[in-house]
């Protein structure tokens, strides 16, 4: 080994120690802990006591539900915007800033001014009384879904706006014109070119946002607490309270669930964005020197 390998080792060492310490050591603990009892292992005896817990299937509908609901809204509502945005028009800057200032905006101050006006003695409900109507239970009604939903839009489209500009800004102009040539008009560029070439940052911007919906849960119990309204108990709330009563192998069965499945989420889009029309050319090619042979 020469001289620049141990050099780049070196450099490389407090990483990856760092990593295995931290991350992998820890997901090990969880699997161990997820299949054993007393240090003795018990195979998936764990996982079925868990399956059976009503609030476990809970905060699973609930999660799966939210994110159902939420992605979808979050990458039409970006890719809108970013096309809206990539065009010139007077205060396109202005606007660009306006939607990266709630990613600036801390938590605790976002949840505090939905307490404000949404609280049971928030501002809205005050309005309520005044014209003589009942108050309402925003928070910890069936409204608070709806409520983190766009708590999680509000949070984080500006930065998947920000990542399918970046996206737009690299297809060339020269695109645009040779289809204006051609005869096709907005809606064909938009559908047969520029979609096409923006779906590796599609991909990217779905892994984003999926990561980011998982972190909506600091939302969550800022609003609701340890125990919110059902319809918001998410998988991260059944985690949180089994550690607080120390319920340690509800928690790993829990967390060994949750990291496989964002792991095959992580997995399903990563290798469409690694791949991409890359992966498409060489299957064609390889079709095609089937056929030549």
């Amino acid at each position: 080994m020469n001289s620049t390998a141990k050099r780049g080792l070196c450099l490389a060492a407090p990483a990856v120690l760092g990593f295995l310490i931290f991350y992998v050591l820890p997901m090990g603990v969880t699997l161990w802990k997820s299949v054993s009892f007393g240090g003795r292992f018990v195979g998936l005896e764990n996982y079925r006591i868990t399956f059976e817990n009503h609030m476990f299937w809970l905060a699973v509908g609930n999660t799966l539900r939210f994110l159902v609901v939420a992605l979808p809204l979050i990458l039409v509502a970006a890719l809108a915007l970013a096309l809206l945005l990539a065009e010139s028009f007077p205060g396109n800057r202005f606007f660009r800033l306006i939607l990266l200032y709630p990613i600036l905006v801390p938590v605790a101050a976002t949840v505090m001014v939905v307490q404000i006006f949404l609280g049971t003695r928030g501002v809205l409900n005050t309005f309520l009384v005044q014209w003589g109507l009942p108050r309402q239970e925003w928070i910890y009604s069936s409204w608070a879904f709806l409520i983190l939903v766009l708590l999680y839009l509000w949070k984080n489209t500006g930065y998947g706006v920000i990542l399918l500009l970046t996206g737009l800004a690299m297809i060339p102009k020269e695109y645009m014109e040779m289809a204006r040539i051609d005869g096709a008009g907005r809606w064909k560029y938009l559908f047969y070119i520029r979609l096409p070439l923006l779906r590796p940052m599609l991909l990217f911007t779905s892994l984003i946002s999926l990561l980011n919906a998982f972190k909506c849960f600091r939302e969550a119990i800022l609003i609701g607490g340890n125990y919110p309204h059902e319809s918001i108990y998410m998988l991260q709330h059944y985690l949180t309270n089994n550690f607080n009563n120390m319920n340690y192998m509800k928690i790993s069965v829990a967390s060994t669930l949750l990291f496989l499945t964002i792991l095959i989420a992580a997995g399903i889009v990563g290798r469409h964005f690694f791949l991409g029309e890359g992966g498409k050319r060489r299957n064609e090619k390889k079709k095609s020197s089937v056929r030549l042979h």
